[in-house]
């Protein structure tokens, strides 16, 4: 099993050569938003997930860190 750990959409734009703006623009979703998740504010739905991960050209997973729940246990 796995939760969801830090957001990794930052780095994913910055890969990409995107910025929040932009992914706004693509994707219609509200700038405030994405910036939400970039710093960790809110977790994004699956289906924002989708919508973002297809903006991005990267898999859903690709947008978080996941970190196994044994791991967690074990810090």
């Amino acid at each position: 099993m796995y939760k969801v750990g830090r957001c990794l959409l930052g780095d994913r734009l910055i890969k990409s050569g995107m910025t929040q703006s932009m992914l706004a623009f693509r994707t219609n979703i509200p700038k405030s938003q994405i910036s939400e998740y970039v710093n960790n504010k809110h977790i994004m739905s699956l289906e924002t997930a989708k919508i973002i991960s297809a903006a991005l050209n990267c898999g859903i997973d690709e947008l978080y860190e996941w970190i196994s729940v044994e791991d967690a246990h074990n810090r």
